[in-house]
């Protein structure tokens, strides 16, 4: 330490200056990381397929709101269950229950709109097909368009663990397998496909740890996100039952339930039901999820994985390992345990299971006062365990209940289990829909979701509610008219997508101005294409299903693209004669582009002369001279159309070339880039000055 200081005493003032600056950028770097490494997740966007009818995360909402239970018989054209079943599950050869969670249309695949040939789709795994549908969706519900996704470092963790297509694909001859074989059945190519369709350049990665797969996987995709690796991500994990063989081996092992009731916590609990089902999510730095103006419906405070070691046996659980894990990601995000309300627990449904979880939980989350015990309940009961894509099941039940401020009911608890101590513990199990109160200290609303696969990998998220992104209450005027674009594949899809959008702007609560922007900007374009103008979204609700019956009013235009080759632009700007008073008045009330470009020609204005162009353009009287006047009419013109094309181009219709006619050639000069603003401004205002002063 002396050395140090007798050598910076030797410095020179500029030396040291540099040197401070210098290890102040180190510091800044330092803190810059470490700030980043524990920066919130943002859920942007998500999708879903659960049994029971959950085809998207309102749906899914609605089916734990009102406890409905999704699991049913095993579809008949799965397998022949009635000659694989008997309750004797130590009969060779057969399954010990006809139940399960079973998804109803995931056959149902399209592989035009993906651009893959009916013959590479026939080879694929169903679960590569259904997890293509829910990415896009995802992608729809974030409002990202998917046609803008390529090139990005967007990165795809996708959780998957089941292979029965591929034991389904080898009762077939060898004479079957064709060049579509190895890319079919690769657990890999899960990832590798989504990223594929929508041209990433982020990592993209199958994960496989059994039951706990998904939720290891969107602990990834955060990783990824924190380190820089990828600007956006998506997190998945999806699950088919396709063949009997699983089903028997669990019914040998007796962690199936026999009569399809996953009763976790329940002292009858006898096992699981095996679901099937896929979930996306999309992801984004809370940063620059709020700098990229998103809808963020949650927050990842933090997550965390380990592993069991040795337990009892190699795929019987570890309460200590996930005591260690709870308490590790509670630590990562900076909270106590009281400060978490509900967890979603793994929630096995076996005697043995059920109250290691239920003592890890009581361990680390337990020190909590005795007004606000610890929530817990398991998704399980109402759709079975998804293994593969069973976390991202609870994950987004911890989302959509943050969003509707309410804990939904637990399924299936009659008699809690008797080895749990449950008295003694600040824990409850709602069995019906409860508010989920505010805290006491206004923090936000907090949950945690758990995951444990039975090979010893456990995983842990804690999820915060969004931070309010209610904005003041605007008193600008709203835009008197909307334009509503959609577009699809083909002529009956088109129509399908008519259709679902009129059944929304039906609903009393539809946004017409939000559903219009989501739709132009959020969504891909395809060649087949319907547009209206609508005020109100009940009179765009009405000129669509005008549209489906065939009936094509004004305002309603529809038809095939031409390739973008064959359709340029180019914007023409007029001259003189064209001004009036009040031109652009609500333009500039409803649009902050056009509002902005308008104010910058006000301030240069101004330099030039002592009036307000806004105050003439916008002169309350109808009859007021001075717009008229070529001193004021010819700034104001330029102004005006400068506005225009700034509020076109920032809808993402660039000119490929501009024109103008007298006074336009100044203002198409200016737009191309022949000169600057300011410069075209103080031409145009000298020049009407210089016509002024002429005779009229």
């Amino acid at each position: 330490m002396a050395d140090f200081l007798e050598r910076i005493s030797a410095l020179s003032p500029e030396r040291l200056a540099l040197l401070a600056n210098e290890l102040k950028g180190r510091l800044d770097r330092v803190e810059h990381r470490l700030a980043r490494r524990n920066e919130p997740i943002a859920v942007v966007g998500m999708s879903c397929r659960f049994p029971g009818g959950a085809t998207d995360p309102d749906a899914y909402w609605a089916m734990l709101r009102d406890g409905v239970d999704g699991v049913g018989e095993v579809p008949s054209e799965r397998w022949d269950v009635e000659r694989l079943y008997d309750p004797d599950p130590d009969r060779p050869g057969t399954m010990s229950t006809k139940w399960g969670g079973f998804l109803d249309g995931f056959e149902d695949f399209d592989p035009w709109f993906f651009g893959i040939s009916p013959r590479e789709a026939m080879g694929m795994d169903p679960q590569q097909r259904l997890l293509l549908e829910v990415a896009w969706e995802a992608l729809e519900h974030a409002g990202l368009s998917a046609d803008r996704m390529e090139g990005t470092d967007t990165g795809v963790y996708v959780g998957l663990c089941n292979q029965d297509y591929l034991a389904l694909r080898l009762e077939r001859p060898l004479a079957d397998i064709d060049s579509y074989y190895a890319s079919g059945v690769a657990s890999s190519m899960a990832a590798g496909r989504v990223a594929y369709l929508l041209g990433l350049h982020g990592p993209a990665l199958t994960v496989d740890t059994a039951c706990s797969s998904s939720l290891v996987a969107l602990h990834l995709a955060c990783e990824s996100l924190r380190s820089g690796e990828s600007r956006a991500a998506l997190a998945a994990g999806v699950s088919l039952i396709l063949g009997p063989e699983t089903m028997i081996g669990l019914s040998k092992s007796r962690i199936l339930s026999p009569d399809g009731k996953c009763r976790t916590f329940d002292a009858s609990a006898s096992g699981i039901a095996r679901g099937e089902g896929c979930a996306v999510v999309v992801l984004k730095r809370l940063s620059d999820a709020l700098e990229d103006g998103d809808r963020v419906h949650a927050v990842i405070r933090a997550s965390g994985t380990n592993q069991d070691g040795r337990s009892s046996g190699i795929t019987a659980p570890n309460g200590a390992a996930q005591e260690a894990l709870l308490r590790a990601t509670l630590a990562r995000a900076g909270l106590e345990g009281s400060q978490v309300d509900y967890v979603e627990a793994h929630g096995t449904g076996t005697s043995l299971g059920d109250p290691i979880e239920v003592r890890a939980l009581a361990a680390a989350y337990g020190d909590r006062p005795d007004e606000r015990p610890l929530r817990i309940g398991s998704v399980k009961t109402n759709v079975g365990h998804l293994e593969a894509a069973a976390g991202l099941a609870g994950f987004l039940k911890v989302v959509v209940a943050l969003k509707n401020r309410a804990i939904p009911p637990h399924l299936h608890l009659e008699r809690k289990n008797p080895h749990v101590a449950w008295d003694d513990l600040p824990i409850d199990i709602p069995t019906e829909l409860v508010p989920w109160e505010p805290s006491a200290d206004g923090s936000p609303r907090r949950g945690a979701v758990s995951s444990f696969g039975f090979s010893g990998t456990n995983a842990h998220v804690i999820v915060e509610e969004a931070p309010d992104s209610s904005a003041p209450e605007s008193t600008k005027p709203e835009r008197s008219a909307h334009l509503l674009a959609l577009s699809a594949r083909s002529p009956e899809a088109l129509h399908t997508l008519a259709e679902r959008y009129a059944t929304v702007l039906e609903r009393t609560d539809a946004l017409l101005p939000d559903i219009c922007h989501t739709a132009g900007t959020g969504r891909a374009l395809f060649p087949h294409r319907m547009a209206l103008v609508a005020g109100k979204a009940t009179e765009a609700a009405s000129a669509l299903r005008g549209w489906i019956a065939g009936d094509e009013a004004e305002g309603v235009r529809s038809g095939k693209a031409q390739s973008p080759q064959a359709c340029e632009t180019a914007f023409l700007f007029t001259g003189q004669g064209s001004q009036s008073v009040g031109m652009g008045r609500e333009l500039y009330a409803t649009e902050s582009v056009f509002r902005e470009a308008l104010d910058r020609c006000e301030v240069l204005f101004r330099r030039e002369r002592p009036e307000s162009l806004l105050e003439i353009m916008h002169a309350p009287a109808e009859d007021d001279p001075r717009i008229h006047r070529t001193e004021f009419a010819q700034p104001a013109l330029f102004s005006l159309e400068y506005a225009l094309a700034e509020l076109w181009k920032s809808w993402g219709v660039e000119p490929v070339a501009v024109l103008g006619h007298s006074l336009g050639e100044y203002v198409a000069a200016t737009v191309a880039g022949l000169w600057s603003l300011e410069d075209g401004l103080r031409l145009v205002v000298r020049r009407g000055q210089l016509m002024q002063a002429q005779p009229d």
